[in-house]
C-alpha cells in the first residue's frame, strides 16, 4: 500500500486482514478458489503478497537448491563426520550431497580404512557405509575402564606424600644431570669431526651434537655419497653377536684359534659326543625328515631364506651349547656340483675360497672331533657322483682338516642317493643310519612330490598353531602328524603291490591265457626274482677310498668344472704316495668301463620311462580328443587342442629319436664307444623345449578354463585323470615332467665324464653337451623362479591392506620380522634412562631392494580359538637409504634397534635376543648387498 492512501481505505484494509487472519486453511483455499474462478482482479493478490511479506519474512534459502553441485559439495567437505550424518538429515537434496563418495572417500583414507572392493557406478552411500563400520569396530573406552586399564592419572596424595615425591624427584634430577654432564666431557674427547660419518649411533648423540640425518637430508640437503657412508658407517657401528644387546648376551669362543676350541680338552669322550643334523627347509617335505630323526640325534631345521651364513653357524652352535660333535650332517638341497645351502649361497668351485664361506667351513669344523677320533661331516647331497663335487669335498677336507663325505650314486626321479654307497671309509653304520631312521627315510625318498604336495596343505592348517614353536618342533609334529594319519610306513609296500598286480593284469590281459591265476602267480614269481637286480641298478654307485682320491684328483687331474683340461700324470717315482696312486689308477681304469657301461643304461632306462610317460599324454588325452572332433562330437576345438598338445608331441618326436640313437649305440656298446655326439645333437635341437616352456602357463590357463567351461571336457578329464594308465597322475602332474628332466640328464652326465677317462675321444664332446644342458637347465630355473617370486610377491600384496604394487625385476621376498613399536617419552635424558612405551605391533617385510614397515593386528573368529593377523601398509624404504642404530639393553628396554629412512623413523623391540641378533645380521647383509649392484 501506498504512503498516499486515504485513512478510509487503509481502515478498510485493516479490517480485511483482521478478518482473514481469523479464516481458516479451508476458507483461505475456498477463496483462492473463486477468485481464480471468477478472474479476479490482479491488485487484491499483490495486498495479500505484500502483507505476508511484512508479517513473514524469508529468513534463509536453501543454497543447495540454488547454487552448482560441485560448490554445494564443496562446501559440505569442511564438516566432519558427525556434522555430515547431522546434515542428512535435515531434508532429502541435503542426504543426497552429504552421502556422495567424494566427501567421505577423503575421511577413510585419512585414517587408513581402504574399501575392499570398486563400487558400481550406480551404488550409493558405500564410503559412508565402510567408515560407519571402521569406526563401529574400534575399541571405546569409558573415563572408569581407562582408569581400571591404565590407572588413574590424578589420585589424590597427601602432604607428606607429596613431600616424598619433589625429594625422589630432585634427587634423580640431580642424579641424571650429573651423568649427563658427565657424558658430555666423555664425547668431548672422542667427538668425530663434523659430519664426517664415521659414526651415527644414537648412543654417542646429546644436546649440543645435532641429528645428523634431519639435519642433513632436511635442511642441507646432502649428496647421495655422503648419504651412503652415513648408512655405511650405521653398519660398521652396530654390535657383533658378541655384544648385541650391550651385555654380551651371545658367548663365543675365542676367534684365537677356532681349530682348538673344543679340542685341547683332552678329557673328553667319543661315548658322549653328540651326533648333529642340520635340515634345511628347502628340501621337499622336510618335516618327514625331520620326523625321522633318531632319538638322542641333535636336529636343526632352519630357514633357507632369510638367513646367512653367519647366523646359521650361531644356530649351530646355540644347539651344540659348548659341545664337541663327534658328526655333523647337513640334509639341504644341491646336485652333484655344488650345495644350494642358503638362498643366494650355492657353494661349489667357485666360491668356496671366498672369505665368508672360507670362515664358515673353517669354523664348522672346529666344532667336530678330530678325524682321529671318528670325526666327520656328512654332506645329503651327491657331490661324490661328479669330478667337481669330489673337488669340493677335497678342498673342504684340506681347508678344515676334517673329513668330508657325500653320497656317490645318482638316482633319477628321486632323492634315492642319499641311501647309496658313500665316499670314504668302510663305515661300521651308514651316514644316513647314524642321523635318521632308514625305513622312514626310504619312504620320503620314494614320495617326496606326493608329501610335499600334501604338507603344502598341512601347513596352512597347522602354522596358526605352531607359530610360536621352534621350526625344527614343529617341523617333527606335523612330520609325525602326517605319518600316523596316511600310514605312509606301509604305502611304499602297497604301491609295489599294486603296481606289480597292474602289471600282471596288462600282461594278462595280452596273453588271454585260461588259467589266468596260473599266469598271474607265474609273472609275480618273474616279476619278485628280478626285483633285487632291479633295485641295485636303480642307483649308479661309484666307491673309492677317499684320501686316495682326493690325493689323485688334486695331484693328477687339474680339474675345473665349467673350463676343464685334461693333463698327463706328473708324479715322480721318489713320492711316497706314488705306488698307492699307481694301484689305484689301474684299478680305475679296470673299473671305470663298467660304471661308464652302468651310467649309460641308467641313461637308456631313464629316457625309455621318460618317453612312456610322454606316450600316455598323445595316447590318452590327444589321441581320443582328435577322435571326437572328427566324429562330429567335439569336445574340444581344434584350435584348443593345438594349444595344449603341440608343443608336448614335437618333444615326444625329438626324444624319441633320442631314444632310438641311444639304444642304436648302446647295442654295439664298449668302451672306445661314445655318446657325447648325440648328446649335442640332441642339444642342438632345444628350440621344440624353448617354445614348449615359453606357452606352458597359457597351456595351464587353458586347460583350467576349458574344465570350468565345458562340461564334456571336464566329464572326460574325470574318466582319464588319475588311473592305472596315468600312473595315478593328472594330465597338468604329466605335463610337469619336461621341466624335471634337464635335471636327470645334467646328473648322469656328470657321472659319465667322471667315468670317461682323460685321453678318451668322448671327453670333450661329453664337456660341450654338459655346457648346453646346464645353460639350458639354467634358463629353465630362471624361469621357475620368476614365476615363483611373482607368485609370492602378489599373495603379500594381497596380504597388506594399501600395500603399492610390490612386482619388480629380480625383486623376492628375504624376511618377515615382528617386532613392537616403541616410543621414547623423553630425549632429552640420558640414553642408559630413557623410558619407552608400546605404540603398537609392526611386521617388517624384508626384500634384497627395500624394507615394507606394515601395522599387524589381531583378528578372532567367533567360536575359534585360532586368530587371524591383518596387516596395514606404513611405508618402504629402499634399502640403500635405511639406518640401522642399535639401542644397548638398559634396566627399562631390551633387543631394541632403530630403523630410520629419509622420512620416518621407528623404535623396534623384539621379543627374544636371537630374533633381534638374526634380524640385524639379514638386514645388514641385504643392505650391503643393494649398495654393491
Amino acid at each position: 500500500m501506498s504512503a498516499g492512501n486515504s485513512p478510509r481505505e487503509s481502515l478498510e484494509m485493516e479490517s480485511f486482514h483482521t478478518r482473514f487472519s481469523a479464516w481458516t486453511p479451508f476458507s483461505n483455499k475456498s477463496l483462492n478458489r473463486q477468485c481464480s474462478e471468477l478472474n479476479f482482479c490482479i491488485f487484491l493478490f499483490r495486498v495479500i503478497q505484500d502483507w505476508f511479506s511484512e508479517r513473514m519474512q524469508v529468513a534463509r534459502v536453501d543454497f543447495s537448491t540454488v547454487l552448482p553441485r560441485f560448490i554445494s559439495l564443496y562446501i559440505f567437505s569442511f564438516l566432519n563426520p558427525k556434522d555430515l550424518c547431522a546434515a542428512a538429515q535435515v531434508s532429502w537434496p541435503w542426504k543426497f550431497l552429504t552421502e556422495q563418495d567424494c566427501l567421505w572417500m577423503p575421511k577413510c583414507i585419512k585414517f587408513g580404512w581402504f574399501l575392499p572392493y570398486t563400487p558400481t557406478d550406480n551404488e550409493y552411500g558405500a564410503w559412508k557405509h565402510h567408515y560407519i563400520a571402521c569406526v563401529s569396530s574400534l575399541d571405546w573406552l569409558t573415563p572408569r575402564e581407562a582408569a581400571a586399564v591404565y590407572g588413574t592419572l590424578n589420585e589424590p596424595k597427601t602432604e607428606e606424600e607429596e613431600l616424598q615425591e619433589r625429594q625422589r624427584e630432585k634427587c634423580l634430577r640431580k642424579i641424571v644431570w650429573e651423568k649427563i654432564a658427565l657424558r658430555k666431557k666423555e664425547l668431548f674427547k672422542v667427538r668425530p669431526p663434523w659430519v664426517s660419518g664415521t659414526h651415527c649411533s644414537r648412543l654417542f648423540r646429546s644436546k649440543c651434537q645435532p641429528r645428523l640425518s634431519q639435519t642433513v637430508r632436511d635442511r642441507v640437503r646432502l649428496h647421495e655419497t655422503l648419504e651412503k657412508q652415513l648408512v655405511l658407517s650405521s653398519l660398521e657401528s652396530l654390535p657383533k653377536r658378541s655384544n648385541i644387546s650391550g651385555c654380551h648376551s651371545y658367548p663365543l669362543s675365542s676367534k684365537k684359534n677356532w681349530r682348538g676350541v673344543y679340542k685341547n680338552d683332552s678329557s673328553s669322550s667319543n661315548a658322549l659326543q653328540p651326533h648333529f643334523i642340520l635340515i634345511s627347509s628347502r628340501i621337499p617335505a622336510y618335516e618327514m625328515v625331520a620326523n625321522s630323526v633318531r632319538a638322542g640325534i641333535i636336529s636343526v631345521v632352519y630357514e633357507h631364506s632369510g638367513l646367512n651364513l653367519e647366523t646359521l653357524l650361531y644356530l649351530i652352535e646355540k644347539a651344540l651349547d659348548g659341545q664337541m660333535a663327534q658328526s655333523v650332517g647337513i640334509f639341504s638341497d644341491g646336485d652333484s656340483r655344488e650345495i644350494n645351502l642358503l638362498q643366494g649361497y650355492k657353494i661349489g668351485i667357485k666360491n668356496l675360497l671366498m672369505p665368508e664361506v672360507r670362515d664358515f667351513w673353517e669354523k664348522l669344523g672346529s666344532y667336530v672331533a678330530p678325524e682321529e677320533e671318528g670325526g666327520h661331516v656328512d654332506l645329503f647331497v651327491p657331490l661324490g657322483a661328479s669330478e667337481a663335487g669330489i673337488e669340493v669335498l677335497s678342498q673342504l677336507s684340506q681347508l678344515t682338516g676334517t673329513l668330508f663325505t657325500a653320497p656317490t650314486g645318482i638316482a633319477t626321479g628321486s632323492y634315492q642317493h642319499v641311501l647309496s654307497d658313500w665316499l670314504g671309509r668302510q663305515w661300521e653304520t651308514a651316514p644316513p643310519s647314524i642321523y635318521f631312521s632308514e625305513s622312514k627315510l626310504q619312504t620320503w625318498s620314494s614320495f617326496t612330490d606326493f608329501l610335499e604336495d600334501t604338507l603344502k596343505l598341512v601347513r596352512k592348517q597347522l602354522s596358526p598353531l605352531f607359530k610360536e614353536l621352534q621350526k625344527n618342533i614343529s617341523g617333527r609334529m606335523i612330520g609325525q602328524f602326517v605319518f600316523d594319519t596316511m600310514s605312509v610306513a606301509n604305502i611304499l609296500n602297497n604301491q609295489e603291490i599294486v603296481q606289480a598286480l597292474a602289471d600282471g593284469l596288462i600282461e594278462l590281459s595280452k596273453e588271454n591265457s585260461d588259467n589266468p591265476l596260473e599266469f598271474l602267480s607265474y609273472f609275480l614269481l618273474k616279476k619278485c626274482s628280478k626285483k633285487s637286480k632291479h633295485f641295485e641298478r636303480n642307483v649308479i654307485l661309484t666307491k673309492s677310498d677317499p684320501k686316495a682320491t682326493h690325493n689323485l684328483l688334486t695331484k693328477e687331474r687339474d680339474v675345473i668344472e665349467d673350463n676343464p683340461q685334461d693333463t698327463k700324470p706328473s708324479l715322480s717315482k721318489n713320492d711316497p704316495n706314488f705306488e698307492l696312486l699307481v694301484k689305484l689308477e689301474r684299478k680305475l681304469q679296470l673299473d671305470s668301463a663298467e660304471k661308464r657301461t652302468r651310467v649309460i643304461r641308467e641313461l637308456l632306462k631313464s629316457e625309455r620311462k621318460y618317453v612312456q610317460m610322454l606316450e600316455i599324454v598323445r595316447d590318452v588325452y590327444v589321441r581320443p580328443l582328435r577322435a571326437a572332433l572328427s566324429s562330429n562330437r567335439a569336445i574340444l576345438s581344434a584350435a584348443n587342442i593345438q594349444i595344449m598338445f603341440s608343443d608336448i608331441l614335437q618333444i615326444l618326436c625329438l626324444n624319441r629319436q633320442f631314444l632310438d640313437d641311444l639304444r642304436d649305440r648302446l647295442q654295439e656298446w664298449g668302451p672306445a664307444h661314445c655318446v657325447g655326439e648325440i648328446f649335442i645333437k640332441f642339444g642342438s635341437q632345444l628350440n621344440t623345449y624353448t617354445n614348449f616352456f615359453n606357452n606352458y602357463p597359457v597351456v595351464l590357463k587353458t586347460i583350467e578354463k576349458c574344465r570350468e567351461m565345458i562340461p564334456a571336457f571336464r566329464a572326460f578329464l574325470k574318466r582319464h585323470d588319475k588311473t592305472i594308465v596315468t600312473k595315478m597322475l593328472s594330465l597338468p602332474e604329466l605335463l610337469l615332467y619336461p621341466s624335471r628332466r634337464f635335471e636327470e640328464y645334467l646328473h648322469l652326465l656328470y657321472a659319465l665324464r667322471l667315468h670317461t677317462p682323460a685321453e678318451h675321444i668322448d671327453r670333450g664332446n661329453l664337456t660341450i653337451a654338459i655346457d648346453q644342458i646346464k645353460n639350458y637347465k639354467g634358463y629353465i630355473d630362471q624361469m621357475k623362479r620368476n614365476i615363483n617370486m611373482k607368485d609370492h610377491l602378489l599373495d603379500i600384496q594381497r596380504l597388506i591392506w594399501g600395500c603399492p604394487t610390490l612386482s619388480e625385476a629380480n625383486r623376492y621376498l628375504i624376511r618377515i620380522q615382528d617386532v613392537a613399536q616403541l616410543h621414547c617419552c623423553d630425549e632429552d635424558i640420558s640414553f642408559y634412562l630413557r623410558l619407552y612405551e608400546h605404540t603398537c605391533d609392526l611386521s617388517l617385510f624384508l626384500f634384497n631392494d627395500a624394507l615394507l614397515v606394515s601395522s599387524r593386528g589381531t583378528s578372532h573368529t567367533p567360536f575359534e580359538r585360532t586368530s587371524k593377523s591383518t596387516y596395514q601398509f606404513i611405508a618402504s624404504v629402499a634399502l640403500h637409504r635405511l639406518i640401522i642404530e642399535d639401542i644397548p639393553d638398559s634396566k627399562f628396554i631390551k633387543n631394541a634397534f632403530i630403523l630410520q629412512g629419509p622420512k620416518h623413523e621407528w623404535i623396534c623391540a623384539t621379543e627374544v635376543e636371537d630374533d633381534k641378533f638374526l634380524w640385524l645380521s639379514v638386514l645388514q647383509n641385504a643392505i650391503k648387498s643393494s649398495m654393491e649392484k
